[in-house]
């Protein structure tokens, strides 16, 4: 892609992939416009931006993608010539819970953006829209296999679903509208600043605080884990060089079972917090299993590797103690996101004590 001023449109930027990808850009292109469009939702968090909200380069914009007006109206004000878009709501249960809610943003919000794109760019411009998915979308593997970006997708829950149509949504507009897309799957994130309603934040707040840590059915469902800095290093390889019209997927080559996952993260907690080895492991608790639960994801990265020159640089120990160390130095963080209805919304629904 070649390298000019840009003007850069980031959905979800206050969130937790969003954010460090904020960072990253504002920090790295100084003679890039970074505009940040974020709903502030739970999971959205301007605490997240501290560091960079002064920069001369970052805008924040608050605002709905689902407001199809306000979508038309910044980009006719504004003119961005390139779209990162991460907004989405991004957590199963939840859409277990409230399947219109995923609907609404992760469809209808990628339709919004797309046809305000499309409006405001003229054909053969230098333009281009980056949009971020999950390798949900593929659906389940068993013992053998592995997700490669020609993989049929299958999705299985509310979320999933949501998210392949948004996939479809952009690869449409690039066929029938030519609008210059590009597309990536990743696996699952982990890292700094990300809401505690995920597996590792979510034991880690809750070993802090000798609560019950809830793992699903026998906690023998496998997940493929990324570090999310890796991840914003990837979101920049792709955007800056990713062939309009293709897919990358973004994978940590770090395949873990969750019981597994969540002992080793005792062991670590028990160390960090100079506690009896074994001791956070018996907060282990065992809840009826999630309703659609998919057994193992894996993610093929070799092309984005291959093509691209990316590659994951934190082994998941590595990463996993990185992690720990973050949100034990920055426990007021926690305690401010924790501090609403999410708390009590999540005991009641694990059984948390």
């Amino acid at each position: 892609m070649e390298r000019i001023k840009r003007k850069i449109l980031i959905t979800g930027g206050a969130g937790f992939i969003g954010s460090h990808v904020i960072k990253l850009f504002v920090n790295n292109y100084p003679d890039y416009d970074i505009y940040n469009l974020d709903k502030l939702t739970y999971a959205g968090n301007l605490e997240n931006l501290k560091e960079i909200e002064t920069k001369d380069n970052y805008s924040f914009i608050k605002g709905d993608i689902v407001d199809s007006d306000l979508m038309q109206n910044i980009f006719q004000e504004f003119h961005f010539d390139s779209v990162i878009h991460l907004a989405a709501e991004s957590h199963v249960d939840r859409s277990i819970a409230n399947p219109k809610e995923f609907i609404d943003t992760n469809i209808l919000g990628t339709l919004n953006l797309l046809n305000a794109a499309r409006n405001e760019w003229a054909e053969g411009g230098n333009y281009r829209f980056y949009h971020i998915s999950t390798d949900e979308v593929y659906g389940s593997l068993g013992e053998d296999g592995i997700f490669l970006e020609t993989t049929a997708y299958d999705p299985r829950s509310p979320y999933s679903a949501s998210k392949a149509s948004s996939d479809h949504l952009v690869r449409a507009y690039y066929h029938t509208y030519k609008l210059p897309v590009v597309v990536s799957n990743c696996s699952n994130n982990y890292g700094a600043f990300q809401f505690p309603e995920k597996l590792i934040p979510l034991a880690i707040n809750n070993i802090q605080k000798k609560k019950d840590i809830p793992i699903y059915g026998k906690g023998e469902n496998i997940r493929d884990w990324l570090f999310v800095e890796d991840h914003a290093k990837a979101i920049d390889v792709i955007f800056h060089h990713g062939v309009i019209g293709e897919t990358y997927n973004v994978g940590g080559n770090n395949e873990w079972m969750n019981i597994n996952l969540i002992k080793a993260l005792c062991g670590i907690m028990d160390e960090k917090l100079k506690r009896d080895v074994g001791e956070s492991a018996k907060l282990i608790t065992f809840v009826e299993d999630r309703a659609g639960h998919d057994l193992r994801y894996a993610i093929d990265s070799s092309k984005l590797q291959n093509e691209l020159g990316w590659s994951p640089s934190l082994q998941f120990q590595e990463g996993l103690e990185k992690t720990v160390d973050w949100y034990l130095a920055n426990e007021d963080w926690l305690a401010s996101v924790t501090s609403g209805d999410y708390q009590k919304y999540y005991d009641n629904q694990y059984g948390i004590t």
